[in-house]
């Protein structure tokens, strides 16, 4: 026996005889030939079984034969007959073979709206509820498990929500005081909470009337300070037509800020301008940073290429950093898109608001200022590579507040004029020329920004003469992704005035700088105000949030100045995801002025060095939910003084080193 072949049974039955089933083997097969007895044999039914070792093509083992008789024929049982639809499986279905279908289901529901004929409908499609409501309309439904997924409270933003868009106004049951019509209305309600605790350190002049400290002689005394503030802030949004894959056709929005600050500082003067005021203040104030209709023209392309113009108060960006001017402003935008998105442009005007002094937010009830900016520009993706969005970008800063009263802030300090040279108003008229790139190369990241500004200022503080503008600045950030980390090298280079007394001015300055570069806030000098006192009371080296050594009187009310030192930066910095909630952050700063000549001037010494010193920072920034509805950041600043800050603010404490530490919290609904 062959051990790989298994035993093979062989079943032959084999019909003899006559009738429509007897197919005799070729071997008996009837012929006139044979004997008459073997003509007049009964069918015989022989049943042949054989059982063999051997694989199927060898020769047959010997059978035994069995003989079924016409008796035991008629007794055996007849086999059921198969029915073609009965052999079918569920699910499956035999060529040619068709089950009957079942009866139709008759439903009565009187009033009820008919639905079209099938013929009205494509063969491959068919109707459904209004796709917004209906997993809504099941909602009661606690017992279907499908459903308890998808229904959520009012108050939850990571699901479907009404106050989020992602349902339409139900106008059976809308306010009647809300003056829409139609069908794709959506209202958005957004809340944030915006905490910050801020202990400080930075150079504070000993007021001349009288001190907090007895024993502070020196022109700076203790420079210990904190800010703790509170910012509310409510928005609305009401919207027409379906966002999700193109423009709205209108939206109207609101949103308001309340602020509440307490600042704590060492020496009396530095608050207010009133030496009889404490060095503490508690402030409250509510601003409208937003607040506009947007209207959606047309669409010119089937990928809803647009054109839509944006009327009132309204967020503005003129780069990709926030160099030359990023806030929230009165003005008009017409902006659209061609190429399938792969061109966009913005035209607008601005007509700026007055800023509250200690809070930084639009003031409304106030008389906009006779400052208007007028600006074009245009992105186009994958220029001049692929992967890098370039931006070309005109600007033009119209000032006309020489003409006007000199502007006291909320604290009595005046702010335009700025307390510089000749102390006399004065307008200009200046032109941003710029260019600007965002992208990747390969596996490196870049960004940068070169400006060129042109123009006149019609009363320079130092000569009370017209003055040419003429100042460029460009900064750019390379960085490079690996794994989790990312490493960052920023450069910046802002122009100084070499000579504060010809007719040019070559000391550039920003509208209004808000500047993600360089670590952003967590930077001592971003983050920071450096009073320049002995030049100027009421006039600082560089703004809140911004990083250009200006000296202006403020950033949110001052003027802009090209009579200003410049500055130079060179950094280096890294973001670590230690986990998906999780970052650090780490930037280390060197700067310097670019020029001292003007704080020469302003200072009356033959000598200042350009060195401002270094800058050292670290974040940490946690996100729980690993969204932005929740993040905390942690983040301390040390800045080491060089040579050229230690001439400008020394002390009787020597040359110290200024600390900045920011503890920031953001819940966001």
């Amino acid at each position: 026996m062959a051990l790989l072949s298994a035993p093979l049974v062989q079943l032959a039955v084999i019909m003899t005889g006559h009738g429509p089933l007897a197919t005799p083997p070729p071997e008996v097969a009837p012929s006139d030939d044979l004997p008459a007895e073997t003509k007049q044999t009964p069918p015989v039914l022989e049943l042949t079984l054989a059982m063999s070792d051997a694989p199927a093509q060898t020769a047959p083992a010997p059978v035994d034969t069995l003989v079924l008789t016409p008796d035991m024929q008629a007794e055996a049982p007849t086999p059921p007959a198969i029915d073609a639809e009965d052999a079918l499986i569920d699910g499956r279905r035999r060529p040619g073979v068709e089950k009957g279908l079942p009866e139709p289901i008759v439903q009565e529901n009187a009033g009820a709206v008919r639905p079209p004929p099938p013929e009205a409908f494509p063969t491959d499609q068919f109707p459904i509820p209004d796709r917004w409501r209906l997993v809504k309309a099941l909602c009661p439904d606690k017992n279907f498990a499908g459903v308890q997924a998808v229904c959520h409270s009012a108050w939850d933003p990571y699901n479907q929500n009404f106050l989020k868009g992602d349902r339409p106004i139900d106008l059976r049951s809308k306010p009647s005081w809300l003056p829409i019509t139609g069908d794709d209305w959506f209202l958005v309600v957004n809340g944030t909470s915006d905490t910050i605790v801020e202990p400080r350190s930075f150079p504070q002049p000993v007021g001349v009337q009288t001190t907090e400290d007895p024993d502070s002689l020196d022109v700076f005394g203790r420079d210990d300070s904190i800010v703790a503030a509170q910012t509310f802030i409510f928005g609305a949004s009401l919207i027409k037509g379906s966002t999700a894959y193109k423009p709205p056709n209108v939206e109207y929005r609101v949103i308001l800020a309340y602020n509440i600050n307490y600042v704590d500082v060492k020496q009396r003067r530095v608050l207010h301008v009133e030496p009889s005021k404490k060095s503490h203040r508690t402030d409250s104030f509510l601003g409208v940073q937003e607040a506009f209709i947007d209207y959606h023209f047309r669409n010119v392309s089937d990928r809803f290429d647009f054109d839509s113009v944006r009327v009132g108060v309204q967020p503005f960006n003129m780069d990709f950093r926030g160099f030359l001017f990023q806030d929230n402003q009165l003005g008009v935008r017409l902006f659209g898109n061609r190429d399938n998105n792969r061109f966009q442009y913005n035209v607008g005007a601005i007509w700026r608001l007055e800023k509250d002094t200690n809070s930084g937010l639009n003031s409304v009830v106030q008389t906009p200022r006779d400052d208007f900016i007028f600006y074009a520009n245009a992105f186009r993706q994958d220029f001049p590579l692929p992967g890098i969005t370039s931006q070309v970008s005109a600007t033009l800063n119209i000032n006309r507040e020489g003409d006007g009263e000199i502007e006291v802030d909320d604290n009595g300090f005046p702010v335009r004029p700025a307390l510089l040279g000749s102390l006399r108003p004065r307008d200009y008229d200046v032109t941003y020329l710029g260019y600007a790139a965002d992208g990747r190369i390969g596996r490196l990241n870049l960004t940068t920004s070169i400006y060129g500004a042109f123009g006149e200022d019609r009363n320079s503080f130092f000569t009370d003469k017209p003055a040419d503008i003429r100042a460029f600045f460009g900064a750019a950030e390379l960085s490079y992704d690996h794994n989790w980390m990312r490493f960052r090298l920023s450069g910046l280079y802002a122009s100084g005035d070499g000579d504060p007394y010809d007719n040019k001015e070559t000391g550039f300055d920003a509208i209004f700088e808000n500047p993600l570069f360089a670590g952003a806030d967590t930077s001592y000098w971003v983050r920071q105000t450096v009073p320049f006192a002995g030049g100027g009371r009421a006039v600082s080296i560089n703004g809140r949030n911004g990083i250009l050594n200006s000296l202006r009187s403020s950033k949110e009310q001052g003027q802009s100045n090209f009579n200003n030192p410049g500055t130079m930066l060179v950094g280096v910095g890294g973001d670590f995801d230690l986990t998906p909630t999780f970052r650090v952050s780490a930037n280390v700063n060197h700067l310097w002025f670019e020029n001292t000549a003007t704080l020469r001037a302003l200072r009356v010494e033959g000598s200042i060095p350009k060195e401002i010193g270094w800058d050292y920072s670290v974040s940490t920034v946690w996100r729980p939910s690993a969204v932005q509805n929740a993040v905390f950041r942690l983040s301390a600043a040390v800045l080491d003084p060089g040579q050229g800050f230690s001439d400008l603010f020394s002390n009787n404490q020597g040359d110290d080193r200024y600390y900045s530490v920011l503890f920031n919290a953001i819940l966001t609904f």
